[in-house]
């Protein structure tokens, strides 16, 4: 009787203690991202991956294409940036519904004016100011509503056009990123 005395005397010393205990503190709430932020998220990822690359070339080089094999018209280093650039101002206009502000050049890959790797890297840089202004623009209420497509055959989303904007940018960096490599370059992504 004694032990099961003390075994419910502790028990119920126990239970008023943690009843007296604090609650632990609760976790922060997680901020709620909007559709749009996190569509913008992924547009900085692949900025933050693209543009250190086309900046990596140097100047002399932005010509470049490689030539050995079976690489009869592939596009220069400079057309692989000034097409990304293009693409991004056409598939933001789409999304914006308005014609692109720049010249996407007669096979999107950039103006005929675009002679310097600064004037590529401008081009690209703005042509991403410009896509997270688009992306600024989609909302749940419009982001899988019909609209007409930038390229001028049938429909899309601005989903749609948000998420090609992304894919496309990556595809053509795994080819920039090539590109680096054979001229002895390190990718600035992978330096780290």
């Amino acid at each position: 009787m004694p032990l099961a005395r003390l075994t419910l005397t502790l028990l119920l010393a126990g239970a008023v203690a943690s009843a007296q205990a604090p609650a632990p503190p609760k976790p922060a709430a997680e901020a709620t991202l909007t559709l749009s932020q996190v569509l913008d998220r992924q547009l900085a990822n692949l900025e933050r991956e693209f543009v250190p690359a086309a900046e990596a070339l140097p100047e002399e080089k932005f010509a470049f294409a490689p030539t050995q094999g079976e690489f009869k018209g592939v596009k220069t280093f400079a057309q692989q940036v000034g097409h990304v650039a293009s693409a991004n101002y056409l598939f933001a206009a789409g999304i914006l519904g308005e014609k692109p502000p720049a010249d996407l050049g007669p096979d999107e890959n950039g103006a005929a004016s675009l002679k310097t790797k600064a004037d590529y890297i401008k081009y690209l840089k703005d042509s991403f100011t410009y896509a997270h202004k688009a992306f600024a623009a989609i909302a749940e209420a419009n982001a899988t509503a019909s609209i007409p497509a930038p390229w001028g055959q049938g429909k899309v989303t601005r989903l749609g056009l948000a998420s090609l904007t992304v894919a496309h940018g990556f595809d053509h960096y795994g080819q920039v990123v090539v590109y680096l490599r054979m001229n002895g370059i390190v990718p600035p992504a992978s330096r780290k």
